[in-house]
């Protein structure tokens, strides 16, 4: 079974979202995943230099094929977000699928997650995962 290497765009304040996200793909037979995101825990989010965050955030994204955006208002607001999606478009020699996931219950999504987004889903595992495969070479 292929493993898909994954790195899933979030606010540290909204983590919750993040770990019921990563339980949902835990879910889905015949899916393996691994995980390149920046964890809570991880001193890099307290860094108040712009310029080594986003170099910390490359490094983690660089082994991950498929960017995941959970695609919530909050994304609109969130200036990383946005630097997120232009390194997985722009920083690499081929750029990052990116897949925008829509929130549960979310009634708005973030235009710049739509707009940059490969494909976009709903807030369901199966539809994630075939998502990531369909768009992965």
């Amino acid at each position: 079974m292929r493993t898909y290497h994954i790195f899933i765009s979030h606010s540290w304040s909204y983590n919750d979202q993040y770990e019921k996200l990563i339980s949902l793909l835990d879910q889905v037979p015949y899916f393996a995943f691994k995980d390149y995101s920046v964890p809570k825990d991880d001193p890099i989010h307290k860094s108040s230099n712009d310029s080594a965050l986003r170099k910390a955030i490359k490094k983690h994204m660089s082994p991950a094929s498929v960017v995941i955006i959970l695609a919530g208002v909050y994304a609109s607001h969130s200036r990383w977000i946005k630097k997120e999606i232009d390194l997985a478009k722009n920083s690499f020699p081929t750029p990052k699928i990116i897949v925008a996931v829509k929130l549960w219950g979310s009634e708005r999504t973030s235009k710049d997650a739509k707009d940059s987004a490969d494909s976009i889903v709903g807030w369901n595992g199966k539809s994630i995962a075939n998502a990531i495969k369909d768009l992965t070479p």
